[in-house]
């Protein structure tokens, strides 16, 4: 009972919290394009690209979007081919999703929903990509949601913050920087969370994203955020387990055999 009930709670702060976000953000969109170009995403985060090369070809593939928020990425996914699902917990969401897509020009499915228990039949997609979404959830509920919706040979992909460098947790938690803004149950993934994923899924690969250049957080020069990505590339290249202390990961969860098509 105790368990159900903050589960309850848990869902309910977090509903409110994000449809509060989605309201402040339709009012300011009343004065703004939804229109978009695919950089405009893919590029505004070091990480996103990359991600996305993860989930193949997407061309006639099912693919859902798990906590889609804005929508920028179901855009980009309905775009290259693929037949989207745009979920989130938060109504203001999806109906921001919805609207982004019909400015867009593509079409999407909007389902409010959630991530723990999703209302969707078993196998029904072959990609599901979630950027900032794990770290919102229980993911000994939601990993055997991703499971049960995923195909035999699909892939998931998560772009997620990342909490195993103990100088980043002490500045996430004094440092003020822009788009600082958190619900009170999340928590960046560690270690521990990688291990929970494993459980569900038979491969489980993490690579990390943003060691000297998670600078660009407090900075705002533009020729130095470069330079530190090139710092990044180097280092992370010759020293590929520093990745633990990096600000951001992705993580490439394969339901069975790892493959990029059918």
């Amino acid at each position: 009972m105790r368990a159900t009930l903050e589960r309850t709670k848990r869902l309910r702060n977090e509903r409110e919290f994000h449809d509060r976000q989605a309201a402040a953000r339709a009012r300011a969109l009343q004065h703004e394009s939804l229109a978009f170009g695919d950089g405009d995403y893919l590029d505004h985060v070091c990480w996103i690209r990359p991600a996305f090369t993860l989930l193949g070809d997407l061309r006639g593939l099912r693919v859902l979007d798990l906590g889609c928020g804005h929508g920028m990425a179901s855009v980009v996914l309905a775009r290259r081919g693929a037949d989207v699902t745009a979920c989130d917990l938060s109504p203001g969401y999806v109906r921001e999703a919805q609207a982004r897509a019909c400015a867009n020009g593509v079409a999407i499915r909007p389902a409010q929903a959630d991530a723990e228990r999703l209302p969707f039949a078993d196998h029904l997609f072959d990609r599901i990509w979630g950027s900032a979404i794990l770290h919102h959830l229980d993911l000994r509920r939601a990993g055997a949601e991703l499971t049960r919706v995923l195909r035999r040979g699909g892939i998931a992909v998560f772009c997620e913050p990342w909490g195993e460098n103990r100088w980043l947790r002490w500045a996430r938690k004094h440092v003020a920087y822009p788009g600082k803004q958190r619900t009170t149950d999340e928590e960046p993934l560690g270690r521990r969370h990688v291990a929970q994923l494993r459980k569900y899924f038979p491969i489980v690969n993490v690579t990390g994203h943003e060691l000297v250049s998670m600078a660009s957080r407090v900075v705002g020069n533009l020729p130095l955020i470069a330079a530190l990505r090139r710092c990044d590339a180097a280092i992370l290249e010759r020293m590929p387990h520093w990745q633990r202390y990096c600000r951001y990961v992705v993580i490439a969860c394969y339901n069975g055999p790892r493959c990029a098509g059918r």
